[in-house]
């Protein structure tokens, strides 16, 4: 989902418009990024959703894999984000259901299609022209 959808689908639930919204999303956005950087503890927590942090790596020694030639990677500065209990929760249980929908379906869509391929093996099948599929030498009923 894009930001731009994040906007449409917050201004079309709560009747604002989009231009509003999305003064809103990008403030909240931007408050995230001041407050991780000017925050001492370099931490945000919004309770129920997760924990927004800024963590130091270390610096290390690495390869490149193109050319197997060792390279330093200076430290850096990474945000992480660790989600909340009912975040958790909440994404779990939807994907379950979602995923228990998707398979009914494409078993009802099984049954429908073994259903139809059975009714078609017990139908007889008609030809266009009666005397097709009469071998030659063989009288047909409607000539004698």
């Amino acid at each position: 989902m894009t930001k731009k959808e994040i906007v449409k689908a917050i201004s079309d639930e709560l009747g604002l418009t989009q231009l509003q919204t999305k003064k809103i999303v990008q403030k909240t956005f931007e408050s995230i990024i001041d407050t991780l950087v000017e925050d001492s503890k370099h931490r945000i927590e919004l309770r129920n959703f997760g924990v927004f942090e800024v963590k130091k790596r270390a610096a290390r020694k690495a390869r490149n894999p193109r050319t197997n030639e060792r390279v330093d990677v200076e430290e850096k500065y990474v945000v992480t984000f660790k989600p909340g209990k009912e975040m958790e929760e909440r994404v779990r249980t939807l994907m379950l259901d979602r995923e228990r929908r998707e398979n009914e379906k494409k078993a009802a869509q099984a049954a429908t299609a073994t259903e139809t391929a059975s009714a078609n093996l017990g139908s007889p099948v008609s030809h266009p022209n009666p005397s097709e599929g009469v071998s030659a030498g063989t009288s047909h009923p409607s000539l004698d």
